[in-house]
């Protein structure tokens, strides 16, 4: 396949840096941009390439001359004058001899070539456009695209302000089939973006190609220097599909937005306040960032697909006017429950996507060569939580929405809301304090027991659950116990009974001891909110190397310390702690006034008592 490089423009916008070479021969970390494209059609064996100049073309010419220093074939066509991004591809007709890629020379790309190539032949296209989300969707012309990727609606820049729009932008990359000469008339300027692709989208199989992979216009200065920043970084280099990627995945009502229940018009869909700077930090990061929600809303005749698309556009839009974008949104419109007066029964099925199975994840993974082993999925419900552990990914269960109130199937990790969710993901504030306990530990030993104590809320569990996804990340095997599945029910525990006093701790005592023999025993287990049913909780050892014990009172006698190689204690500041502590039972449904009179009554007793607990760890953290 022919290549096509569009490199006649002047620069205008980055006149301060590009008077002396035009805008693709601008140095980015060391190298023209051009030479970044040159190279990937290389790497990709494309048969040539063709530069369309203009502008102070010397440079180009005389820095790239035949191609042959960079392996690949390369020739030149000078436009006799200016013509856009489309002129000068009619007037080179005569040279392209079948499908061919056409780029812009002022865009930074690292992408899979033949995986765009693929899609472009597989969907039988005429004119495959390369698509993707980005920060400044306003200024930028927008794409609309059926499940199947065909392009059904175009709109060029500028955008009129009282439409919602879906985020998806013409990247300014293209796969076309000499057909698309047909609709370009010769010798006339004109842009594929304003002027050609507008008009044709019905006349032509057009299809839109969407990726999370780099491709940046640095038409700018401002611009000019994020993307020399994420050469240097890597970043550009490690979005490309050659890749797996990592992405954060997100349910939309709860997460994202308020659960008004069934929400089925766009005025009942609005953003938590944090909701666009959490996602723009997953943009900045080198996670993908997907949505993967349920929407019966479709199923129940209470909106159509094309209602809930409107919804979906006004989410994009808000984002998009705070610099922030989700790269795909996953849908079920479908429901298992059939009968009901006005559904719509075409819906009404059992499907492979609905939630809590796992095709909508799958789905990503597949789409955007995601590695779900490296990801996450964010709920707020069990059944976000059992379609994450089905689909294999790090889940994060949230107090907002419906705080998996009821959940018997609880997440990894419990966290307050998405920007908690978000920074724990990508600040990574454990990973320090992760190393620290490893420097601990004896690996050339069979076994290692580590017990984690703290005061309730002071993060021990979170730690105890990250550092079993890291050990498992290093091929170890562990095993989990935690000590909350011996607490007496609130019926059977003595009347003004301390910390200590409501644990099983003789049953606790002798069950870990035979745990640590091979011999399953059964706990009263414990349910952290009202709303959630007390289960039994059975624990079989099978010599797992890392065993971790997790508990406020892991520390509290001779004998459960004994059992530790290494023990560990987490604090927290007070005002913290009473901070955690409030939302914890906020979340429980108590009153303010029951809960200000916990925390007083528990500073007085509990938390020092556990506090003093301090002295027998080998590691505070």
């Amino acid at each position: 396949m022919q290549a096509v490089i569009l490199a006649g423009g002047k620069g205008t916008r980055l006149k301060e840096i590009a008077q002396l070479v035009p805008k693709p021969m601008v140095e980015v970390a060391g190298k023209p941009l051009l030479q970044y494209q040159v190279e990937l059609c290389k790497q990709y064996d494309l048969s040539e390439i063709i530069i369309l100049v203009n502008h102070l073309k010397e440079s180009i010419i005389d820095y790239f001359g035949d191609g042959n220093k960079f392996g690949i074939p390369i020739s030149y066509f000078e436009e006799p004058k200016p013509l856009g991004t489309v002129g000068g591809i009619k007037e080179i007709e005569h040279l392209i001899k079948g499908d061919f890629l056409v780029l812009y020379g002022d865009v930074m790309m690292r992408m899979d070539v033949e995986r765009l190539v693929d899609f472009h032949f597989q969907k039988n296209s005429e004119c495959t456009l390369v698509l993707h989300p980005n920060d400044h969707p306003n200024d930028s012309d927008l794409v609309e695209i059926n499940k199947e990727h065909k392009v059904i609606k175009f709109h060029p820049k500028p955008h009129d302000d009282n439409r919602y729009y879906t985020n998806l932008v013409n990247a300014g990359a293209y796969v076309f089939s000499k057909r698309i000469f047909n609709f370009i008339e010769k010798g006339v300027k004109a842009d594929f973006g304003r002027e050609v692709f507008p008009n044709i989208y019905n006349q032509i199989k057009m299809f839109g190609y969407n990726t999370t992979e780099y491709l940046k216009d640095m038409g700018t200065p401002d611009r000019l220097g994020v993307v020399e920043a994420d050469v240097i970084s890597g970043k550009v280099a490690n979005k490309s599909f050659e890749f797996k990627q990592k992405a954060i995945i997100l349910d939309r009502d709860g997460v994202i937005n308020p659960d008004y229940n069934l929400i089925s018009t766009p005025d009942k869909f609005e953003l938590y306040p944090y909701t666009a700077d959490a996602i723009k930090k997953i943009n900045q990061s080198e996670y993908q960032c997907f949505v993967a929600t349920n929407q019966s809303v479709v199923a129940r005749n209470m909106a159509t697909e094309d209602d809930l698309k409107v919804i979906h556009n006004k989410m994009d839009t808000l984002l998009g006017k705070e610099n922030a974008k989700i790269d795909a949104i996953y849908y079920c419109p479908h429901h298992p429950d059939a009968g009901f007066p006005g559904e719509n029964k075409a819906l009404k099925i059992i499907c492979d996507c609905r939630k809590p199975k796992p095709g909508m994840l799958l789905n990503a993974a597949r789409d955007f060569n995601t590695d779900l082993s490296q990801s996450y999925f964010v709920g707020d419900s069990e059944r976000d939580i059992m379609a994450g552990k089905a689909a294999g990914v790090a889940t994060i269960g949230l107090k907002t929405g419906h705080g998996l109130k009821s959940a018997k199937v609880l997440p990894d990790y419990f966290l307050e809301n998405l920007k908690e969710a978000v920074d724990f993901i990508i600040d990574d504030p454990l990973k320090s304090v992760a190393k620290r306990i490893e420097s601990k530990l004896d690996f050339t030993k069979k076994q290692q027991i580590i017990s984690i104590a703290g005061n309730s809320r002071s993060g021990k569990s979170t730690l105890t659950s990250y550092l079993a996804k890291r050990f498992r990340a290093a091929k170890k095997e562990v095993f989990q116990i935690n000590l909350d599945d011996w607490i007496l029910a609130k019926s059977d525990r003595p009347k003004n009974a301390t910390v200590l006093d409501n644990f099983q701790f003789d049953k606790m005592i002798e069950d870990l001891d035979a745990i640590l023999q091979g011999k399953e025993i059964t706990a009263i287990g414990y349910a952290r909110h009202p709303n959630r049913e007390v289960v039994p909780v059975k624990y079989r050892y099978n010599g797992e190397q890392i065993i971790l014990i997790d508990g406020i009172v892991s520390l509290a006698n001779d004998q459960i310390r004994d059992f530790a190689d290494l023990k560990v204690f987490k604090t927290i500041s007070q005002s913290e702690l009473v901070s955690r502590v409030s939302d914890y039972y906020k979340w429980k449904g108590f009153n303010q006034q029951y809960i200000e009179n916990l925390i007083a009554d528990r500073t007085n007793v509990e938390y020092k008592t556990v506090e003093s607990y301090q002295k027998f760890a080998d590691l505070v953290l």
